[in-house]
C-alpha cells in the first residue's frame, strides 16, 4: 500500500509529518509518499535510521495555508504540497491521502481533483467522537453546509459501512440530530430525511437531541454539515473549558492539590478519551480515493494513527463496499 502523506500541512510539519512516517513503514509496513519542500523534508528524514526504499519524497514549493480560500486555493496552487499529494490518488500512484493542513482545501480538492464515488451526490466529513457510554460518529460534521434529504441518507449509508467495517459493529445504530424525539419535529430538511431514514434498512432509532448525542448510546448521528459542526465545536471547546476550570480548581488549595494527585489515575484516563491523537483523524468518505483529515496540531502520534486508519480503511475494501450498497439506497430515494 502506498500513502500519500501532505508534508507541509498542520501545525508541527514538515517534523511531525515525518517523524509519523518513519513510525508508520516500521510498525504497518506501508510505503509513503511525502509531499512538500524537499529541503526541508530531507533535512528531518536526515534524523531516523529507516529502509530509504519506503519513503520518497515529491518536491512541491507552494503551502495553502488554513487562511485562504479554499476552492480558489487548489485551483491556483498547483505546486503545493496538497495538490500534489492529491494528484497520487487521482492517478493511482498512492492509494490513501493524510493531511493535517486546511480543511476546507483537503475538502475541495478531495471532491474536485479526487472525484466521488458514482452515485455519490456529497461526501460526508464522519469524525469519530468520544461519548459517556460508548464513541459516536458525526455525519456531516462540516464538509457540507447545505443539505438536501437524500444526501442525509448517504451519509447513513457510508457511516454504517465504516461502522461495520472498521469499527467492526454490526447494523451499528443511526441517530438523525434534531430539535426534539418527536417524528414531526424539526425543519423541512429534517422531516423528510427522517422519512427516507425510516424507510430504510437501517438501524434507525430516530431523533435525537442534541443533549443526548454526547452519551453515545447512538453509534451514528446524521445531519448537514452547518448543524455536524456546530455541535462539533461546542462539544470540543465545552471539554476544553472542563478540563481547564478542573485544573484551575485543583491548583487553588494545598488540600484541593492532594486529593487532585489521587485522582491523577481517573483524570488521566479522561483526557485520553478525549484526545485526538489515539483516533487519528476524521474520515472524509465518499471519494474514489480514501481521505483522512487530521487534527491542524497533530503530533507524531497522531498522524501516524491518521496513517493506521488509512490503512485500514484500505484493507477493508471500503470504498469499494460503498460502492457496492450504494445501489439499494439510491433506488430508494428513487422511490421516495
Amino acid at each position: 500500500m502506498k500513502i500519500a502523506v501532505d508534508g507541509m500541512g498542520g501545525d508541527n510539519a514538515p517534523a511531525a509529518v515525518v517523524e509519523a512516517s518513519v513510525m508508520a513503514v516500521k510498525e504497518y509496513d506501508v510505503d509513503i509518499i511525502i509531499t512538500g519542500i524537499e529541503d526541508q523534508i530531507k533535512r528531518e528524514l536526515s534524523k531516523y535510521e529507516y529502509d530509504k526504499e519506503k519513503i520518497k519524497i515529491l518536491n512541491a514549493s507552494e503551502v495553502i495555508s488554513p487562511n485562504e480560500h479554499a476552492a480558489n486555493a487548489i485551483r491556483r496552487k498547483k505546486d503545493s504540497s496538497l495538490y500534489k499529494a492529491l494528484q497520487l490518488v487521482k492517478e493511482n500512484e498512492a492509494d490513501a491521502l493524510i493531511s493535517a493542513g486546511s480543511t476546507g482545501a483537503l475538502l475541495s480538492g478531495a471532491t474536485l481533483v479526487i472525484g466521488r464515488i458514482k452515485g455519490i451526490e456529497r461526501p460526508v466529513l464522519a469524525p469519530i467522537m468520544p461519548g459517556k457510554n460508548s464513541s459516536f460518529m458525526i455525519a456531516d460534521a462540516g464538509a457540507n453546509v447545505d443539505c438536501k434529504p437524500h444526501y442525509l441518507l448517504q451519509f447513513a449509508l457510508m457511516g454504517k459501512i465504516y461502522y461495520e467495517n472498521i469499527l467492526k459493529i454490526n447494523n451499528p445504530t443511526i441517530g438523525l440530530i434534531n430539535i426534539g424525539a418527536e417524528e414531526e419535529k424539526g425543519n423541512e430538511l429534517t422531516k423528510k430525511a427522517h422519512q427516507l431514514l425510516k424507510s430504510s434498512n437501517f438501524n434507525f432509532v430516530g431523533n435525537v437531541e442534541p443533549r443526548d448525542v454526547s452519551n453515545g448510546d447512538v453509534n451514528i448521528v446524521v445531519c448537514d454539515g452547518f448543524v455536524g459542526n456546530t455541535v462539533l465545536k461546542m462539544y470540543e471547546g465545552v471539554a476544553s473549558n472542563i478540563f481547564s476550570l478542573l485544573k484551575k480548581e485543583i491548583m487553588s488549595s494545598t488540600k484541593a492539590k492532594l486529593g487532585g494527585l489521587l485522582l491523577k489515575p481517573v483524570f488521566n484516563k479522561f483526557k485520553k478519551m478525549f484526545d485526538y491523537a489515539e483516533i487519528g483523524g476524521s474520515a472524509f468518505l465518499g471519494t474514489k480515493g480514501i481521505v483522512i483529515k487530521a487534527h491542524g496540531s497533530s503530533d507524531s502520534k497522531a498522524l501516524k494513527n491518521a496513517i493506521k486508519q488509512a490503512k485500514v480503511c484500505y484493507e477493508a475494501g471500503i470504498i469499494e463496499k460503498i460502492s457496492e450498497e450504494l445501489i439499494k439506497v439510491n433506488e430508494l430515494i428513487v422511490e421516495q
